[in-house]
């Protein structure tokens, strides 16, 4: 087999048609004669096209495969019967762009920006005021572009068509082409006079002032959409969606998990052994904390209800306070008195400690295991 058409157009023997297809787009727009005109690679822009003429036609294709010739007459000059040329004229022009004169209103591009937050506004939610610099229509010209007292015109080079065509010869005799008017850029209309203001755009950049209804259970990273707030489009077109994304700042006492808040009390061991009611500034404002008699290091004290608001759905998430119990480093003769006497009372002057099951050592597991345990 002289030609491998799989080789030709860089795909693999088991490529899908649309793979195919890509293919054949991306090269041919390289290769098109209007874009590279010399003789080597229009030789390679006919060798591409009878690649995608065969790959492309599921009989050729298996014939192919099998080691035949899917031109058969015609020779293998790269043209059968079966070959369509508009494929040659979408893959280089677009492939199915409405043709006739663009319209000059277009759809405005959304627009994102971040809003700092307290906790608090996070949990319960807020109404903010920011400032947004986006494009809004031309108060001047009301987004047509002109000058007042002026008007569009037909171009004159398209006839208002947006378009215009041209006749060239190529290697399969003489194409007919269509491209954008280069004199109105596809409109079809030229502004002869533009808006002093937006200098024909339709649309001009300012600053403007929205509220933002931020609802309660928003994180870092929400996304709140507001529709149509975004930037208004060429020729006053459409405006996008304006994202507000939230950014919580950190808080000085709690630490936020989902809809749960964490903090740490530190309390003396003696607080601990005996018990203690702490005050605790909440989101909700002063709450007491029970510590019961006899609390030990990393216990959890819950106060449910008192996290952040759910975003989905009611209630509210908790507030987990953890226990953090210190013992003093430094102690003076009386302290020590008092700490040795209460030693003795409890009997743990010479404390045994207890130790948690760990992992056994070689030996006591060979021991565990002649025993049969």
């Amino acid at each position: 087999m002289a030609v491998d058409y799989y080789a030709v157009l860089g795909v693999d023997r088991t490529a899908t048609p649309e793979e195919i297809k890509r293919a054949y787009r991306r090269l041919a727009r390289e290769l098109h004669p209007d874009v590279n005109p010399d003789a080597e690679t229009q030789e390679r822009f006919k060798e591409v096209t009878a690649a995608y003429e065969v790959l492309s036609d599921p009989a050729k294709r298996e014939m192919f495969d099998l080691g035949s010739d899917p031109f058969g007459a015609h020779g293998g000059n790269g043209f059968g019967s079966g070959f369509a040329f508009t494929d040659i004229m979408d893959a280089f022009f677009g492939g199915g762009a409405p043709r006739g004169p663009r319209p000059r209103q277009r759809r405005g591009q959304d627009a994102l920006i971040r809003l700092e937050l307290d906790l608090a506004e996070t949990a319960f939610g807020t109404a903010k005021e920011i400032q947004v610099d986006t494009a809004v229509g031309c108060p001047t010209c009301h987004g047509a572009g002109t000058a007042p007292g002026t008007s569009l015109t037909g171009c004159p080079t398209c006839h208002g068509r947006g378009e215009v065509q041209q006749v060239q010869r190529s290697f399969l005799g003489q194409v007919m082409t269509s491209r954008p008017c280069p004199q109105c850029g596809g409109f079809g209309t030229i502004i002869p006079h533009p808006c002093n203001d937006c200098s024909g755009e339709g649309r001009v950049r300012t600053r403007r002032t929205l509220t933002v209804r931020v609802p309660g259970g928003v994180d870092t990273g929400t996304r709140i959409q507001l529709a149509g707030e975004g930037e208004v489009g060429p020729g006053n077109g459409p405006a996008g969606d304006l994202y507000v994304e939230v950014v919580q700042r950190p808080h000085a006492v709690f630490q936020r998990q989902g809809d749960d808040l964490h903090c740490t009390l530190a309390l003396p061991m003696t607080a601990a052994a005996l018990g203690a009611s702490i005050a605790l500034d909440t989101l909700d404002g002063e709450e007491t904390v029970d510590v019961r008699p006899g609390t030990q290091p990393g216990q959890v004290i819950p106060l449910r209800g008192r996290g952040v608001t759910h975003l989905r759905g009611g209630g509210r998430g908790d507030l987990l306070v953890h226990v953090d119990v210190q013992t003093p480093t430094k102690i003076d003769g009386k302290q020590e008195q008092l700490l040795r006497e209460l030693a003795r009372l409890r009997d743990e002057e010479r404390p045994a400690g207890e130790f948690a099951p760990g992992t056994h050592g070689l030996f006591a597991r060979l021991r565990d295991a002649f025993n049969g345990r």
